[in-house]
């Protein structure tokens, strides 16, 4: 059985977007998402081919994420539900009685 990280991987791989993306930008684009669970599930997706982990031989190390052509066309793919989720929730918070 897959990890609850995986089951959420599509959602994670809107923010890596155009440009390959280092660990700590994503890390910034999702907030209180936490580093192992980011390392996670970034690795899962890299698994399922949906991001492309690349390494560079320098010091520091340093690693960035790029979204492969299935990682571009699944997160297109979602996006209107993105969208429409995100609508939602703000329809949902308008509607709360302030406390």
């Amino acid at each position: 059985m897959r990890s609850p990280a995986s089951r959420n991987a599509p959602a994670r791989a809107r923010p890596i977007g155009p440009r390959p993306q280092r660990p700590g930008e994503l890390r910034r684009r999702l907030p209180g998402l936490s580093e192992k669970v980011l390392t996670q599930a970034l690795r899962e997706m890299e698994t399922d081919g949906l991001v492309h982990r690349e390494v560079h031989d320098v010091l520091p190390l340093k690693t960035e994420y790029s979204l492969t052509a299935f990682g571009r066309e699944l997160s297109e793919a979602l996006g209107p539900l993105a969208d429409w989720g995100h609508r939602r929730l703000e329809e949902l918070a308008g509607s709360r009685p302030a406390s």
